[in-house]
């Protein structure tokens, strides 16, 4: 029997939030991957796979994309 957040989309400490494997291919499908990519001078590509890899915590992300951005 379906529940009411089968359609919420996995987030870090979304308590009962189905888990999926997958993030949106396009970076206008994740609010979060187009502010990171839109604040940032990271591809939406990449933004996606700092989200996969630290969390979609938006003042941690900014500050690691910085660094990021500071080291290349």
């Amino acid at each position: 029997m379906p529940q009411a957040n089968d359609n919420i989309p996995h987030r870090p400490g979304g308590a009962h939030a189905p888990r999926t494997s997958e993030l949106p291919t396009k970076g206008g499908d994740d609010p979060d991957v187009r502010f990171l990519a839109e604040n940032t001078d990271l591809s939406p590509k990449q933004a996606r796979e700092l989200i996969r890899e630290h969390g979609h915590d938006r003042a941690k992300l900014l500050e690691i994309a910085r660094t990021m951005k500071a080291e290349s």
